[in-house]
């Protein structure tokens, strides 16, 4: 059934209501632990749940198909609480999470191209984000819609080594 409701529709992107913000905390996590993302490094899941700060604070946007949550993305502008490596003129997105067993259904994909469009609402240069090098499925999303590597830009906290895209607009898909 849970499959049926998923390929029903395209996910309609928006932000979250108040009485989805727990929801969307707990599909976050639930997203991360999955495929165990949040090993060594189990602190991060109470940001993950925080989403009543990072409504706050950012821009939470969440995919919704047939009235159900199925994932979630947080958008941070340059020099704002939740942007970690976006400069002037960038938009970063972060915290990007489809239930488990909605993956492969082109939720992500969906949410990434959100985030791409309220970036040329806001007239940005570049999306960038970055992510743990084991989230290679997000890598090949991220890459099917026109970003690319940007290795400079790559860091690592706590261990985990995160690796940087970029997406300029104007150009690319």
């Amino acid at each position: 059934m849970m499959r049926s409701m998923v390929h029903s529709g395209l996910p309609v992107i928006r932000r979250p209501l108040a009485t989805e913000l727990a929801e969307v905390g707990e599909l976050t996590v639930a997203a991360y632990d999955e495929e165990r993302f949040l090993v060594g490094n189990e602190e991060y899941a109470e940001e993950l749940r925080d989403t009543g700060r990072r409504d706050r604070e950012a821009e939470l946007l969440v995919a919704v198909v047939d009235g159900r949550v199925f994932g979630t993305v947080t958008v941070a502008a340059a020099g704002t609480p939740f942007a970690e490596m976006a400069r002037d003129g960038e938009l970063e997105f972060r915290m990007l999470a489809v239930r488990p067993e909605a993956r492969g259904r082109g939720v992500g994909a969906a949410l990434t191209r959100a985030v791409l469009a309220r970036a040329g609402e806001l007239g940005v240069e570049r999306v960038v984000c970055c992510s743990q090098e084991r989230m290679t499925t997000a890598h090949r999303v991220y890459e099917r819609l026109g970003f690319r590597r940007l290795p400079a830009r790559d860091w690592s906290v706590d261990g985990i080594r995160l690796l940087s895209f970029e997406h300029p607009l104007g150009g690319g898909n």
